[in-house]
């Protein structure tokens, strides 16, 4: 079970990491201003820009999904399938 948590963890803080350093680029529009969660705000985006925001997307969504489904998803299936060959026998 440890295993599957660091797993899950380290899927965690590195694409956490990956998503807070492009939010920080994209979404962060002044030190007093909203910080990472404000809309980007890009009049003219190259293919840079666009590669950039699909990738912190992609990133916010694998560090959510790969967490839960190492900590939670993964251990309950084994649980799940440790009761029923035990409820067969």
């Amino acid at each position: 079970m440890a295993d599957e948590f660091m797993k899950g963890f380290a899927i965690l803080v590195t694409a956490g990491l990956g998503w807070m350093t492009l939010a920080g680029w994209y979404r962060t529009p002044g030190f007093e201003d909203t910080q990472l969660i404000a809309p980007p705000e890009i009049a003219d985006p190259t293919i840079y820009d666009q590669l950039a925001l699909v990738a912190m997307d992609g990133l916010f969504w694998f560090a959510i999904f790969g967490f839960l489904t190492f900590v939670v998803v993964i251990p309950g299936l084994r649980e799940v399938r440790k009761a029923m060959s035990e409820s067969e026998a």
